[in-house]
């Protein structure tokens, strides 16, 4: 029969390679909240001040306790400091400065000492068993993986993923989707985050990156990187669009991924509860793409805004519900397939705004520069749209138009030129109106006009100028949304001024910068005045 300290050793160990196994933790981290664990109840027991450790062997069991001691001439601290008469005792050849081990024999844990043991241990592990399920998903983000649904908690569904457990929250959750305590469910990982609670995992069924990694396990063109999903756009539980192509022109990418009889889609479909998903060429060029994603609307023309990253679509009118979709829908993903804001409007509709836009041009041509109508007309025709454009524009290239010749050129370019100083001269006497510095006006890329916009919004002295921030100056006005684009919802009249005092003028932040930076010039010349002024001061 074994003795009971053999017993004790057997025991001991049995725990610690229970627990490492049950907690996927190495066994060695379990020795250690052990010893962590004894060498409290040891401190509880001998007392606090002094400094005992602990040592379990992993192989055999033995448990040895003991305390360090400094050796010293004259003891000042008998927890921690022994002499070196009674150091030779425990040490023999000991000498002073040493750190010596006092051996003290085993502890006999009572009720108290082992239920503080039991939380040491159990802290340590489950400190250990967070850190292990952190190493082993930190880099697993992006990836699709399978769990059993464990609970669902004020709508948020927690995922049993074997090792460790994930999240899936209510907004990334398909919606009228019913989450059953037991069944398996399939997601995709967000992002890992590292918190005092443990590692959590952020799952998501509603997010596009969701779809494509399914079309990833059902299409293996896509697996192996012949088709590419380029775009993905998603209003979860309702309809999707993705954007495909493929690197081999033998193998149709739309195709590919719908598959025979359309196996392939549905598969999909059934996963994300029935999802309707248009499957779209993806094109390099943007209005060839734009047609593409808002099938099955017929597109008539596009007109596309680089600076605005802006598209403008006309559609014949019988055409128009079916492109705006129902709620906006198709427009609105059609928006995300592409990344730019879409407008959609009816052949009549964009009749009606270029005959009203050539009208206004005809009419400002025709005051500014003192010509006939059709003369100004005619200068629309060609594409000028601005007095900057007449008057800077190459004089041959001017002189080109039908109709034209280098004397009337020269003459439109001097009246132009002379109708842009008017304006200057008119805004310059509204600036200074409006008391606007003149030093705001030495200022680089700043106009009369844009100083006259300041002067209304408050700004009219350098320090006022220098007290903005870049975004405050340039940002470009966020106005309420048409009712036919594919952005964001329509925001609040609240919002319609928000923006930088110049966000219509077309500034660069590398231009606004330089406006901020040169306004704030004259804090630092004030520097080294004022550093003299407090220096003589206290010569003085």
């Amino acid at each position: 029969m074994a003795s009971p300290i053999s017993a004790n050793r057997a025991e001991l160990l049995a725990i610690a390679t229970s627990v490492a196994n049950e907690k996927l933790i190495d066994k060695s981290i379990v020795i250690e909240a052990m010893e962590e664990a004894i060498q409290k109840s040891a401190r509880n027991r001998y007392g606090a001040e002094n400094d005992i450790r602990a040592k379990l062997d992993p192989r055999t069991g033995d448990l040895r306790l003991w305390r360090v001691v400094e050796v010293v001439e004259v003891v000042e601290d008998y927890f921690k400091q022994v002499d070196l008469k009674q150091a030779e005792k425990l040490q023999p050849g000991a000498q002073i400065g040493d750190f010596i081990v006092d051996p003290l024999p085993p502890v006999d844990l009572g009720r108290i000492d082992a239920q503080s043991a039991k939380q040491v241990i159990f802290q340590k592990v489950r400190d250990a068993e967070r850190d292990r399920q952190y190493e082993e998903f930190k880099d697993r983000a992006g990836e699709l993986v399978t769990g059993v649904i464990k609970s669902v908690e004020f709508g948020h569904v927690i995922v049993n993923l074997g090792r460790a457990e994930g999240v899936i929250r209510r907004d990334q959750q398909i919606p009228r989707e019913v989450a059953r305590v037991g069944e398996r469910v399939r997601a995709w990982i967000m992002k890992v985050e590292r918190q005092n609670r443990g590692p959590q995992i952020f799952l998501s069924r509603a997010h596009p990156e969701f779809m494509k990694k399914l079309f990833a396990q059902e299409v293996p063109e896509i697996y192996d990187g012949i088709i590419e999903i380029k775009a993905a756009a998603r209003d979860p539980g309702s309809r999707a669009k993705i954007g495909v192509i493929s690197r081999d022109s033998s193998i149709d990418p739309v195709g590919a991924c719908v598959g025979m009889k359309g196996s392939r889609v549905q598969a999909v479909v059934q996963e994300m509860q029935g999802e309707k998903i248009d499957i779209i060429p993806w094109s390099e060029d943007t209005a060839t793409f734009v047609v593409n994603a808002l099938q099955p609307a017929t597109v008539s023309r596009v007109v596309i805004d680089e600076e605005e990253s802006r598209i403008e679509v006309v559609v014949p009118d019988d055409q128009l519900s079916l492109a705006i979709g129902r709620r906006g829908q198709n427009v609105r993903l059609a928006s995300q397939l592409t990344g730019s804001q879409i407008d959609i409007m009816t052949e009549q509709e964009a009749s009606e705004k270029r005959q009203k836009e050539f009208a206004e041009r005809s009419k400002m041509f025709e005051e500014e520069l003192d010509v006939d109508e059709t003369l100004s007309q005619l200068l629309v025709a060609e594409g000028f749209s601005e007095l900057e454009e007449v008057a800077y524009i190459e004089l041959a290239e001017l002189a080109t138009i039908e109709g034209f010749d280098e004397e009337l050129a020269e003459e439109l370019q001097s009246r132009a030129t002379e109708a842009l100083e008017r304006r200057e001269e008119a805004s310059r006497a509204a600036r200074r109106e409006l008391g606007v510095e003149d030093a705001l006006a030495e200022l680089p890329h700043l106009t009369e006009a844009m100083l006259v916009t300041l002067g209304k919004a408050g700004i009219k002295t350098l320090d006022d100028l220098a007290d903005l921030a870049t975004d405050e100056l340039i940002a470009k006005k966020r106005t309420e949304q048409r009712r036919r684009d594919g952005s964001a919802p329509r925001r609040s009249a609240r919002d319609e001024d928000k923006g930088g005092v110049l966000g219509d003028y077309g500034l660069t932040e590398e231009q606004g910068n330089e406006i901020i930076m040169a306004a704030r010039a004259h804090w630092f010349e004030d520097e080294p005045a004022a550093e003299e002024a407090a220096d003589a001061d206290s010569s003085q």
